[in-house]
């Protein structure tokens, strides 16, 4: 979805807009007042964190699909980041235990906490170049004996959006959804920015959930029909089938993709064109084979061209947002911000050893 808040927090005054931020997004997600209390917790720890541990950071808040199983299956969580350029954790096992903390000025909620209360949490720190934390707030609260329950089988996407100049609205967006053996990733970059750029990559995002049993080259026709009658947006789709261990790419627009291979990271190409307004009459579709360890990475034009595909192991297991924010993190910093709306996508398996 594309409501953006981007918070830069460098001094203590940030921490409340923090709490702000979170609590607006969990207004337009629909949550209780109860979740929403979680919501705003953990924000505000990961805020405190940022400024005790990291010397500042930036905390991204997006609302993002929860359950993508079909069109009538779909709900709206709150997924917040916490991303820095800090010292990184020396010891996560002990940061992510209850209780702990390091500074006496802290709220003594610790991480363990912000997992605890959080439906999804994940953190990646690597020392000298800074964290990643991802916690996803639902509608329900999670239960610790059926949280394992709770998540459904099958790949993992995850992403990340911020938009240009920190407005409400990117005009990027990404989505996905599962039709039987068929798991579908897609990035949607509507023409130019703001409101009317986001409802050209919203409308795509609405039309996959309906479209998600068909392969990728006829989502595109359905995704081109739908959008004629807005701004237009680039657009790809990347459709795995886990019966066949293949994964099939079409693409319109200027849409980066990347694979992790056995031989490395390979690109997968775009077509020309405008999904919406200038349609090619044939779309290529690239299928390549889907190993266990494989994983997969759409971004819009606003990811410098030049980024580097990550080669750290350990972050490649994390939760796919982690992944994505990473990338984003590491290909700008605040002395570059970025160009665009921006925004990253991950389709990973499983489970990755």
């Amino acid at each position: 979805m594309s409501r953006v808040w981007d918070i830069p927090v460098h001094d203590s005054t940030r921490v409340r807009d923090v709490r702000v931020a979170a609590e607006s997004a969990s207004a337009h997600a629909g949550l209780t007042p109860h979740r929403t209390a979680a919501a705003a917790l953990v924000a505000t720890e990961l805020a405190t964190n940022l400024l005790k541990h990291a010397g500042g950071g930036h905390i991204l808040i997006n609302l993002v699909d929860r359950v993508p199983a079909g069109p009538d299956a779909h709900r709206t969580a709150v997924q917040l980041l916490a991303l820095d350029h800090g010292p990184g954790i020396a010891d996560v096992s002990a940061a992510l235990r209850d209780g702990h903390s390091t500074v006496d000025a802290s709220l003594g909620a610790g991480l363990g906490t912000c997992m605890r209360v959080s439906n999804d949490f994940d953190l990646h720190s690597t020392p000298g170049r800074g964290t990643v934390a991802v916690a996803r707030i639902d509608h329900e609260p999670p239960s610790r004996h059926h949280r394992a329950q709770q998540r459904p089988r099958g790949p993992r996407a995850g992403g990340v959006n911020v938009s240009l100049a920190r407005a409400e609205f990117s005009g990027d967006t990404w989505s996905w959804a599962r039709s039987a053996a068929l798991t579908t990733l897609m990035l949607a970059d509507g023409l130019g920015h703001g409101a009317k750029a986001a409802e050209a990559s919203n409308a795509a995002a609405a039309e996959l959930a309906r479209a998600c049993h068909l392969p990728p080259s006829e989502i595109l026709r359905r995704l081109h029909a739908r959008l004629r009658t807005t701004r237009g947006a680039a657009v790809a789709v990347a459709q795995l089938d886990t019966d066949a261990q293949r994964l099939c790419f079409a693409g319109v627009g200027n849409i980066g993709a990347r694979l992790d291979t056995v031989e490395g990271w390979r690109p997968l190409l775009s077509h020309p064109g405008i999904v919406g307004a200038h349609f090619p009459r044939t779309v290529p579709v690239q299928r390549v084979t889907w190993h266990p360890d494989s994983l997969l990475v759409l971004h819009s034009d606003g990811l410098p061209s030049r980024w580097t595909p990550p080669n750290d192991a350990v972050l490649l297991t994390r939760d796919p947002a982690v992944v994505a924010a990473a990338i984003l993190r590491n290909a700008g910093s605040d002395a570059r911000p970025v160009r665009d709306d921006t925004s990253v996508a991950v389709l990973a398996p499983d489970e990755r050893t």
